[in-house]
């Protein structure tokens, strides 16, 4: 990862007293009523069908709980603004960019990490980053795969202004360098695994594995549900960390189960699922309060920052309650 990581010792102090506080205890029983949370296509908050298809929510004391599908990001951030959802799973970076705004949200949970599943594939004329300079890169403007793109280009000491921009979906960058039509492309999968197949001399030049904690999903829920019914933020984080260990015992069942959820088959996903690091609640409690309010953090503001997606500042402290992750 790049240096954009130093925070000043003001920052140090407000994340000791508020983020990195000492463990709390919750209700001993989730609070009535329903919970309502938004997903979205994406195999990253896969374990939530994991939970779902073995009951797994009851298990944990959530007697209603709805998972509702979205189909894009600005339906499920409206829902979340607007109430109509008490909690979502979105991109880091959108994350802040709604705390930024206002909304009443907190992050609570690192549900996972991409690795290869967000990359930049080229032609087999360009083999490192320096190559890229005037040459026409695909990518989704807004979106993980343009964030990548202003961290890879910085890691090499370039901008935007090198290189030939080509904004365009994520779904048509991977076909836009099959067909030539640009030297490079950045998308995600399972568009990545599409262009591979099709062209075989594609490369991947640069990957969310070059670049730890940039491209990551989180749990945000609404303040007022943090504050009224935490007994139900606590099981639907037990909840989330029982599907993952049964997910890592029976990863290809689970996978099947996943891949129905998002409208694909499970072979077709393999490479994608590969990817993706999922993190479990131990992890959490290791991370959220340390290395990604410390380090992660600091350096998907940078980018999604310079990327122009995020034009307001906001803190570490201002977005993370680490208190659920950490609690005993």
């Amino acid at each position: 990862m790049i240096s954009y990581r130093v925070l000043h010792k003001s920052l140090v102090v407000s994340l000791c007293s508020g983020l990195l506080m000492a463990s709390s205890s919750f209700a001993a029983a989730p609070e009535p009523g329903a919970l309502k949370m938004g997903v979205e296509p994406w195999l990253g908050y896969g374990q939530w069908h994991v939970a779902k298809h073995y009951d797994l929510f009851r298990k944990h004391g959530l007697e209603q709980v709805e998972v509702i599908n979205f189909a894009e990001d600005k339906d499920i951030n409206a829902a979340l603004a607007s109430g109509q959802i008490d909690a979502a799973n979105i991109a880091t970076h959108t994350a802040m960019g709604m705390i930024a705004a206002g909304l009443p949200v907190k992050v609570v949970l690192l549900l996972d990490q991409s690795q290869t599943a967000d990359a930049m594939l080229t032609n087999s004329g360009i083999t490192s980053l320096t190559d890229l300079k005037g040459k026409s890169v695909a990518y989704e403007e807004g979106t993980t795969s343009d964030i990548l793109l202003h961290s890879a280009l910085t890691s090499a000491g370039m901008t935007l202004k090198d290189i030939k921009p080509v904004p365009m979906p994520a779904s048509s960058a991977g076909a836009a360098l099959i067909a030539k039509r640009v030297d490079a492309a950045v998308t995600y999968e399972p568009y990545l695994s599409v262009a591979k197949k099709n062209d075989p001399t594609v490369n991947m030049l640069y990957s969310g594995q070059n670049d730890p904690g940039l491209i990551s999903d989180v749990l945000v829920v609404r303040e007022e549900v943090l504050k009224n019914r935490p007994g139900q933020v606590a099981a639907l984080i037990a909840t989330w960390d029982e599907a993952l260990n049964h997910y890592n015992s029976n990863t290809q069942i689970d996978r099947a189960i996943i891949a129905k959820e998002v409208g694909a088959a499970a072979d077709d996903l393999n490479s994608a699922f590969d990817g993706v690091k999922y993190y479990t609640l131990a992890e959490n409690k290791r991370v959220l309060g340390n290395q990604f309010s410390n380090e992660t953090f600091q350096h998907v503001l940078k980018a999604a920052t310079d990327a122009g997606i995020l034009t307001a500042p906001v803190t570490a402290a201002q977005v993370v309650d680490a208190r659920f992750v950490n609690a005993d």
